[in-house]
């Protein structure tokens, strides 16, 4: 697929690939968001914190199905690969750590753990980032792949004050051997929402494609109430396409184009919504015994059916309504919605960008509940 999208704004490029009649860029990125297909690495020491950084980049615990185990029984050279369970072209790959041996030539290891194939590569450390480490991410950045970034992960002894000191020590060293501008992240593994995870996230979705970026974001766990409000974005912009491929809203007829995206399609938006937010049976249950809490607490917190469960009947019965509703959406919408060529608006779009952005915004706010349950707000 042509990369459009990097450094725009996901809807309106879509708007300009409808405008010029790239219908095929829009369902190919219909697709690729419903896939999640992303690679990420973690390089470093096989330590229980980077283990336990790989699983919460899942939403898994250290005993889940599909979990790094702790210690690693991978050995030290090879690469270990963690698909993710609910979105399985969302992969997580265990980098072994670079060897600390003088002389040391990074292409060599780069090539041997296919350093280029990843969308993002993560140097983790617990102390210090040692020399080595910084060769190869000097290296890359010297081959245009910007997408490297230095995670200082936090060991449960760690206090504010010792991860301060490690951060301004680990800059010193990569100042000392020529990184311009360094940054290091520090991450409390076990508990992404803290520290400076959410500003990582922030840089990859600058640095990444923007179909790569909400990839990342769709597969995701549900961490904060921001990453939930990104994520309904994103999918909103999601149902947008789908409903323009459904509407045939191109100025040009394209053959079959309006049956590419019926109910089905809807379907299949809505369940990859529901494991999204983490709104299914399995992972409520997940972060329940994650946070130490009673599974019916949360479960209980969810009021929107298809949270629940995502169902062909739910979805049709939706559709109908909206149908029947259409009388009542604001010509505002419309004109916000359609690119700006469209002098009319076929009612299979309107009545599935209708229906489906309501259920987006009922499900969105059901995980809200459940992560502020979790998080112990507004107790």
């Amino acid at each position: 697929m042509a990369d459009v999208f990097k450094g725009l704004n996901l809807l309106e490029t879509l708007k300009e690939s409808i405008e010029s009649n790239k219908l095929s860029d829009v369902k190919d990125t219909v697709e690729d968001l419903l896939i999640s297909r992303i690679n990420l690495a973690v390089e470093g020491d096989r330590r229980h914190e980077k283990a336990t950084f790989i699983n919460s980049l899942s939403g898994l615990g250290p005993g889940d199905d599909g979990a790094a185990p702790s210690p690693s029984p991978v050995a030290t050279e090879e690469v270990a690969g963690y698909p993710n369970p609910k979105h399985p072209d969302f992969r997580l790959w265990d980098l072994p750590p670079v060897p600390s041996t003088s002389p040391f030539e990074p292409e060599r290891y780069m090539d041997r753990v296919k350093f280029h194939r990843y969308n993002a590569v993560f140097m983790t450390f617990t102390q210090a980032p040692q020399p080595n480490s910084v060769e190869v991410f000097l290296e890359a950045r010297s081959l245009q792949q910007q997408t490297v970034y230095f995670v200082l992960l936090a060991l449960e002894k760690d206090t504010e004050k010792s991860l301060e000191e490690k951060r301004k020590a680990s800059l010193e060293v990569l100042k000392t051997q020529g990184v311009a501008q360094p940054k290091v992240y520090v991450v409390r593994p076990s508990t992404l929402e803290k520290l400076d995870f959410p500003v990582l996230l922030e840089d990859m979705e600058r640095d990444l494609p923007e179909i790569r970026a909400h990839a990342l974001l769709l597969a995701l766990p549900t961490l904060t109430s921001t990453l939930i409000t990104q994520k309904k974005e994103a999918f909103k912009a999601l149902v947008w396409a789908a409903a323009s491929l459904s509407g045939g809203v191109s100025a040009i007829p394209v053959p079959l184009v309006a049956s590419m995206v019926d109910s089905s399609v809807a379907v299949r938006i809505l369940t990859k919504a529901q494991l999204s937010l983490c709104l299914d049976n399995e992972s409520v249950e997940r972060l329940a015994r994650q946070r130490g809490m009673e599974p019916t607490r949360l479960k209980g917190l969810r009021t929107c059916v298809l949270s629940l469960e995502v169902t062909k009947g739910e979805v049709k019965k939706r559709l109908a309504a909206a149908e029947k509703d259409l009388a009542t959406v604001s010509s505002k919408l419309v004109e916000m919605a359609m690119p700006r060529h469209a002098r009319s608006v076929s009612r299979s779009f309107t009545a599935m960008l209708q229906a489906l952005n309501g259920a987006i915004d009922e499900m969105a706010a059901d995980a809200d509940k459940i992560v502020a349950a979790a998080h112990g707000e507004g107790e």
